[in-house]
């Protein structure tokens, strides 16, 4: 069973430049996942990405959708995760705009 959590990162970026931001930085995920075993799979639809990231046992599985404002993250949250929706919920608000979007081109 899994507990679906919705998250929107609005941006002034454009659709493309989003995108391609959030293209950049997926890898970023598993330092941001405390252990160091986790493994992220990315799959690119057009403006859709669908995330599956693995870590101690859970996988968590996420659509991304990326508009010209805003980017839409809709997060299925495994077992027991899912009680901690609230905490990563306002995680992702915090920092899910800069784990995402962030410009790292000249990194």
């Amino acid at each position: 069973m899994t507990t679906p959590m919705e998250v929107e990162l609005p941006h002034q970026l454009g659709r493309a430049e989003a995108r391609s931001r959030i293209a950049g930085n997926t890898h970023r995920l598993k330092d941001a996942i405390p252990g160091g075993m986790a493994e992220v799979h990315e799959a690119w639809d057009g403006d859709q990405l669908d995330l599956t990231v693995g870590a101690m046992g859970q996988e968590v599985k996420a659509r991304i959708i990326v508009e010209e404002t805003v980017v839409k993250c809709r997060i299925d949250l495994p077992g027991m995760l899912g009680m901690f929706k609230g905490a990563i919920e306002n995680a992702m608000k915090t920092h899910g705009r800069d784990l995402l979007l962030e410009d790292r081109s000249l990194d």
